[in-house]
């Protein structure tokens, strides 16, 4: 017996057949086939497919940030008790467009344009997110189809995760250590307890599409976004990647409950040209000097994600260096010069891979980074990109360029109803075409819920690496500091008195029986958290320096004069970056590496509360010279080849870093307590 699945309407009516409900999203009385909940996803997107108009076909094929009525100052820019922005700006200027085009009001976008995919860049609350959510598929509802909106966002629930804005009222999920923490537990059960959780949130503020998770293997250490990938390790990122999908998609295929995951960034961002990022010029190429290193290290996270069923894949902007890389490269022969968005030879690969969910460009392809294309005009970009197999486009609402295109003839039918069948199905694989809205006051109980704090701050403590003990030091017990004062000090590009203060007051409520001062000269042990950085997300700064010192936010004279004030001297480093370590670990009696992991439990760490158990996800260098970049722009190790394996291809040259103690800083190193 057919078991009937949940709907909610607000607009359509519902209808009874072989006494089962339905929705009536085309108000004709009757049961089409695509309101058939019954039948597969894949169908259903096919009958509907038939029945749409090229412009609500092509409105699907954009995806782009759209601010909350929450965000809007002018309330009377705004709809529905101030739910939905409604501004409507002539032309609109964004990081990622360097000619302004129209931005329309939300209603508008829905309804006029037929945009279904929207970006939220916010933090409110839970609730606030369902009920703008609820908003927007409430409009969608009264369209001819009544076809839902989805709304995606990036990763929500890593510390130290990409942000754009924010306010007083914000209330982030809950917040877990970064990807490279996770990868530093080196469980396969803590990524799945983290999708499990984190899935719960999502669900209940109905958001129901991620741009994540990174697959990419860090392979330049210098790479900005390498603190967003699970590390270094081809085989622990593919374990990871698949038990993100299969956690926030459903054990069997994207499910009525799932978040539909957007893995990135095709076919791996790793491959950097000495660090620099194709957010900018100087980085547009991924470069591939080792043979096999793309299907050998760059490959394998893709395929794991594919084989769990993502329901698409992000291809990265940059273009394949046939100049710079060694070719062919398994499977890719002749590396077309264009970016991944718009390269048939790439995108061909991730279909001959097995992928048959839709292909989602990254943000910007068709203006600012449109490398490889720049002399295309908007239209003919789109084109391009359609016909070489990408479905939709990121961060834009410039639905007049794709609707250009496809008159003049630069992508075919066939194509525009492949991509509207494949980017519907995952609508109606999620069951937004039954159940499009979600309880809002419930959202604000499941958003940061006791559990998932607490397994969460587990995983905090499972990130923690113990790098270096020398003879022991740690952990400083309460008996090993009677008699003892300690001093806090933390350096990081945030740090306010404020802060500082707010965690020294933490911490000695958290730990009693420790004598704590907050002058280092008056002190016999000394804990600095440093947090070094540099970088920057979308301008060019130069090649990365990865020392630690000014240049990386970080007082390193105050550190060496905390050195010479105490006896005993533990650094706890928040490791956003592969960093050198030759300034702090020579003067550090113990270190401890986390990754975007709290202060506080690192400290727990060093007092003994818990041993580390933790090992690291990358493999640090040994000097500057190990990844100095010569006057050709070549670097003494190869920018396609993860840590743990440079030494094989640098002709005898050390690339791992040595402590004082003899511990090799390589993939997995991490010591514990006693051992």
């Amino acid at each position: 017996m057919t078991e009937q699945v949940h709907l909610s309407s607000r607009v359509k009516q519902i209808i009874e057949v072989d006494g089962l409900r339905f929705r009536d999203l085309d108000g004709d009385g009757e049961l089409t086939p695509f309101e058939d909940w019954r039948l597969p996803p894949a169908q259903r997107a096919a009958d509907l497919v038939r029945r749409m108009s090229p412009d609500e076909k092509i409105g699907l094929m954009v995806i782009t940030s759209r601010p909350m009525g929450i965000s809007q100052r002018n309330k009377e820019m705004t709809s529905h008790d101030g739910v939905l922005d409604e501004q409507y700006l002539p032309i609109k200027l964004d990081p990622h467009t360097s000619a302004g085009i129209p931005f329309e009001g939300t209603t508008q976008m829905i309804s006029e344009l037929g945009i279904r995919h929207f970006i939220m860049r916010e933090e409110p609350t839970g609730g606030r997110i369902a009920t703008w959510i609820n908003t927007m598929n409430e409009v969608a509802e009264e369209s001819r189809f009544g076809i839902p909106v989805i709304v995606a966002a990036n990763s929500k629930n890593e510390a130290g995760a990409f942000k754009m804005g924010g306010t007083p009222e914000d209330q982030p999920f809950t917040a877990w250590p970064g990807t490279l923490g996770l990868a530093a537990t080196a469980s396969l059960e803590v990524v799945e307890s983290f999708a499990e959780h984190s899935r719960a949130e999502w669900r209940a503020s109905g958001l129901r599409k991620g741009y994540m998770y990174m697959a990419d293997v860090l392979t330049d250490p210098r790479w900005f976004r390498g603190q967003g990938t699970l590390g270094e390790d081809p085989e622990f990122v593919s374990g990871a990647i698949a038990a993100l999908v299969r956690g926030f998609q459903g054990r069997d295929g994207l499910a009525a409950d799932g978040v539909a995951l957007t893995t990135k960034h095709f076919p791996g961002g790793g491959a950097r040209e000495n660090g620099t990022d194709p957010h900018y010029a100087e980085g547009r190429f991924n470069i591939y000097p080792t043979p096999g290193s793309l299907e050998n290290y760059h490959l394998p996270p893709f395929q794991a994600a594919v084989d769990a069923g993502t329901s698409s894949v992000m291809p990265y902007y940059a273009i394949p260096s046939a100049e710079k890389s060694s070719t062919p490269q398994g499977r890719v022969t002749v590396f077309e010069q264009v970016g991944f968005a718009f390269n048939h030879e790439i995108l061909n690969l991730l279909r001959d891979m097995g992928h048959r969910g839709y292909i989602n460009s990254d943000s910007g392809v068709l203006s600012k980074m449109a490398w490889g294309v720049e002399e295309l005009s908007t239209a003919e970009r789109v084109g391009r990109a359609v016909m070489a197999g990408t479905d939709i486009f990121a961060d834009t609402n410039d639905v007049a360029a794709v609707r250009e295109a496809f008159v003049q003839g630069h992508f075919t039918s066939e194509r525009l109803d492949e991509a509207a069948a494949l980017l519907l199905e995952e609508l109606f694989a999620l069951g937004l075409f039954e159940d499009p809205y979600v309880d809002a006051e419930a959202a604000d109980r499941v958003v940061q819920n006791a559990q998932a704090r607490a397994a969460a701050e587990d995983a905090h403590r499972r990130s923690v690496v113990l790098a270096k003990n020398h003879g022991g030091v740690l952990p400083l017990s309460v008996e090993a500091l009677s008699g003892k004062r300690v001093y806090v000090e933390l350096f990081a590009t945030d740090l306010t008195v404020k802060r500082l203060d707010a965690l020294r007051r933490q911490l000695a409520q958290a730990h009693p029986g420790i004598d704590f001062t907050t002058d280092h000269r008056d002190a016999d042990v000394a804990i600095l958290l440093l947090r070094p950085f540099i970088g920057s997300y979308f301008e060019y700064v130069g090649i990365g320096d990865l020392s630690i010192g000014e240049h990386s936010h970080i007082d390193i004279e105050k550190v060496r004069e905390i050195r010479d004030s105490v006896d005993t001297l533990v650094i706890g480093l928040n490791a956003l970056f592969p960093w050198l370590l030759d300034a702090i670990e020579p003067l550090a009696d113990a270190l401890l590496v986390g990754f975007e992991t709290d202060y506080p439990v690192m400290v727990e760490a060093m007092l003994g509360e818990f041993a580390p158990t933790g090992k690291l996800p990358l493999t640090f260098p040994i000097d500057a010279a190990a990844i100095a970049v010569d006057d050709n722009g070549r670097c003494a190790s190869p920018n396609d080849v993860p840590g743990f394996a440079k030494e094989k291809h640098m002709g005898g040259r050390p690339y791992v870093y040595v402590d004082s103690d003899g511990n090799r800083y390589q993939l997995g190193h991490g010591l514990t307590y006693g051992g």
